[in-house]
């Protein structure tokens, strides 16, 4: 008879495990697959950029540092890998390009250019869907972090490989992207 209760425990403890690992990997495909929809939006932008560069340059033309620094960041920000490098590289993206945007200000001519317009609007499109496919990535992971370490999952998430992800978040360049451009004139 107590060998019945032995082999039962057993049987609980092994449908247990394989109840949290089935759903840390359903948890951990949707993290993926919320940073591929991060990457979808950014490649779009980064696609813009050289774009919305080239019509600055039209009208701005001495205003090489800002250009110059636009195309950098953009080149830094395609190259960056996983999650962390990436928002990095991102924050420093949006950065530069705030203060591209404001050189509008300083060029009537620039910022009455249908085409610059019509990118400045696909670019504040974008910029809207990457902070909604943030916040679902962002969510995904939150999902995921506290699953590895709810019971029963946290007894066999370490043996599993789970390990820890993290946000995407702007860290310590939030405050230079949320920071209003400053135009000089």
């Amino acid at each position: 008879m107590s060998g019945w209760i032995v082999l039962g425990i057993i049987v609980i403890l092994v449908l247990f495990a394989l109840s949290a690992y089935n759903r840390l990997v359903a948890l951990g495909q949707r993290v993926g697959q919320a940073f591929a929809d991060i990457d979808v939006q950014l490649k779009q932008r980064h696609d813009l950029i050289p774009n919305l560069v080239e019509t600055v340059k039209g009208y701005a033309s001495h205003e090489r540092g800002t250009l110059d620094e636009v195309i950098k960041a953009r080149n830094a920000a395609m190259s960056a890998q996983g999650p962390s490098q990436v928002s990095a590289a991102e924050g420093q993206l949006s950065g530069a390009l705030g203060r591209l945007i404001a050189l509008s200000e300083a060029y009537p001519d620039l910022k009455a250019n249908a085409n610059f317009q019509q990118l400045a609007s696909e670019l504040s499109d974008i910029e809207n869907k990457i902070a909604a496919s943030r916040r679902f990535f962002n969510n995904a992971v939150q999902e995921y972090n506290t699953g590895i370490q709810q019971m029963p999952a946290a007894l066999f998430a370490g043996t599993f490989g789970f390990t820890r992800k993290e946000f995407f978040d702007l860290g310590t360049s939030r405050a230079e992207v949320e920071a209003a451009p400053s135009v000089k004139f």
